[in-house]
């Protein structure tokens, strides 16, 4: 005798609101591909201040220039060529540039992995390790972890540049760090209260 109880996983049509509440999460998409322009506007960037760090490199006083006003560092000496500091503070800019990138793969494909639609990547020689196992509570614990990243930059810019500061913003950028710390160790603890909750849960 035939089982009438339907197998779970076995797909059936959804109701006509059901369907369009559940469809309404491809309204998610423009938001995704908003990112995507984001994400070369920093691509067309990170290859101008890397253009103008070459140009500076090789003897441009224009291109030096550029960077000393992009960075926002000041000195009462005046510069003539390209120093440590200045590189530092630009390179430093560029990895923030390329952390914020990440960041920013990061919400594009692992929200809509979760949010809106699955990629199929399984077997992919490109496929990120991390997608495999991505959640909603996963992905919020590593985009704390990637803020904290880009936060430290800033900070450690900051602090190379700190003569251009007032304590009043260095101690306020710390204070910022250390609050993006705790929320992020927050987090990650909430998780695993969670995780570890959810099997032991299951059990009567």
């Amino acid at each position: 005798m035939q089982d009438p109880t339907p197998l779970r996983g076995s797909s059936s049509p959804l109701r006509p609101l059901p369907g369009l509440i559940f469809a309404s999460r491809w309204l998610q998409l423009p938001l995704y591909l908003g990112l995507i322009v984001a994400q070369a506007v920093y691509v067309v960037h990170f290859l101008l201040e890397l253009w103008h760090l070459v140009e500076a490199a090789a003897g441009s006083q224009a291109a030096l220039q550029q960077l000393v006003n992009s960075i926002g560092y000041k000195t009462t000496a005046p510069i003539g060529s390209l120093n440590e500091t200045v590189i530092m503070l630009v390179v430093l800019a560029l990895i923030d540039v390329v952390m914020i990138s990440n960041l920013l793969i990061m919400v594009i494909v692992g929200g809509f992995e979760t949010f809106v639609s699955r990629m199929n990547l399984e077997g992919h020689p490109d496929q990120p390790e991390w997608l495999s196992h991505v959640n909603a509570s996963v992905l919020k614990v590593k985009l704390a972890t990637a803020i904290i990243g880009i936060s430290s930059i800033h900070l450690l810019k900051t602090f190379i540049n700190a003569d251009n500061y007032s304590d009043r913003v260095l101690v306020a950028q710390t204070v910022i760090h250390i609050t993006f710390l705790l929320s992020a160790m927050a987090i990650a603890y909430t998780d695993k209260i969670m995780a570890s909750a959810g099997p032991q849960g299951g059990k009567h």
